[in-house]
């Protein structure tokens, strides 16, 4: 089934568009964009999530989008079993999207493939963002989307790329420069600037204060809860120093221990192998070779010992030797 077919059999049923839990804005802005497709050929869809939206960047631009997308606990009740489901920016039975009441029909994602039964239409690319695959869909089927959508997929794009410093493929410079012509640069000027809260100021201070340095290893702990994205933020900022090639960050919270992996030699150190090696027992983790993420679990924590800090700097280190 091509994407056409897929819009076809959506028509005339209750159809949600879910991204990942606590949406980033590449997950958020590809689901627009592919609502966006579906209202251009008559079918209307639902944007859902689980979690929050916690992350100043990505609170601003639902609003100056006005992107009208619904957390779980709003939809709950009204959801069925035979609604249908679009999973973007991740596939189900990935460690980070809920099992929704609905049946999963579909996936658009750009993280490594998982085996999944049952789906009407499956697109996973390895691209830099998802946003790009969504950007793609306007352009093949000439669709000419509105300054709003261009302006959500591109800050999508910038955002998930890192300003394309991470993971860039050809195809998402391609699509980025298709999309610049048609934005809101005002908005855009806007999402890039104020993105950070005082409480930021808090973790990144903490990070600075613990992170420990083996070679080109850097691993630091944030003694508090923090929003996953400001978790991967961080991680992005302790791969920055001039001697780190690969970050670990962690955070401490109330539903576990939340990891955010990056890796400036992929070829050599995967992230994603990295985080999911060092969980295995204790949690889930996973992701591209160049960014991952990763969670134990509250109930599971205890299982580190006395020392949980000291214990998981030792499986991070003897995961890399």
């Amino acid at each position: 089934m091509d994407l056409k077919e897929l819009i076809e059999f959506c028509r005339d049923k209750n159809l949600y568009i879910q991204t990942h839990n606590f949406p980033d804005p590449d997950a958020i802005a590809s689901a627009f964009g592919v609502q966006k497709i579906f209202e251009h050929f008559g079918v209307p869809s639902k944007l859902c999530y689980v979690g929050r939206i916690d992350r100043v960047n990505t609170k601003k631009m639902t609003e100056l989008c006005k992107i009208d997308i619904l957390s779980y606990d709003e939809l709950e009740d009204s959801m069925q079993e035979d609604d249908v489901i679009i999973c973007v920016d991740s596939q189900k039975g990935a460690g980070n999207i809920l099992d929704l009441k609905g049946r999963e029909i579909a996936c658009i994602d750009h993280h490594p493939y998982i085996e999944v039964e049952g789906l009407l239409f499956h697109e996973v690319r390895r691209v830099g963002a998802c946003a790009t695959i969504v950007a793609g869909y306007f352009e093949e089927f000439s669709i000419e989307p509105d300054t709003i959508t261009a302006t959500a997929l591109l800050y999508g794009i910038k955002n998930d790329t890192l300003n394309f410093t991470r993971g860039v493929q050809e195809e998402d410079v391609h699509t980025f420069a298709w999309l610049l012509p048609r934005v809101d640069q005002q908005i855009l000027t806007k999402l890039e600037h104020d993105s950070m809260e005082y409480d930021d100021l808090r973790a990144y201070g903490s990070a600075i204060q613990n992170i420990k340095v083996y070679g080109n290893l850097g691993i630091a702990m944030i003694p508090f809860s923090c929003p996953d994205a400001l978790v991967a933020t961080i991680s992005d900022f302790i791969l920055s120093l001039n001697a780190v090639e690969v970050a670990v960050v962690y955070a401490k919270r109330e539903d576990g221990i939340k990891f955010s992996a990056r890796s400036e030699v992929p070829d050599k150190v995967n992230a994603g192998e990295l985080l999911a090696n060092v969980l295995a027992g204790y949690g889930d983790g996973g992701g591209h070779a160049f960014m991952a993420g990763g969670l134990i679990p509250a109930k599971n924590v205890e299982k580190l010992g006395k020392a949980p800090d000291e214990k998981l700097r030792e499986l991070i280190v003897a995961k890399l030797k």
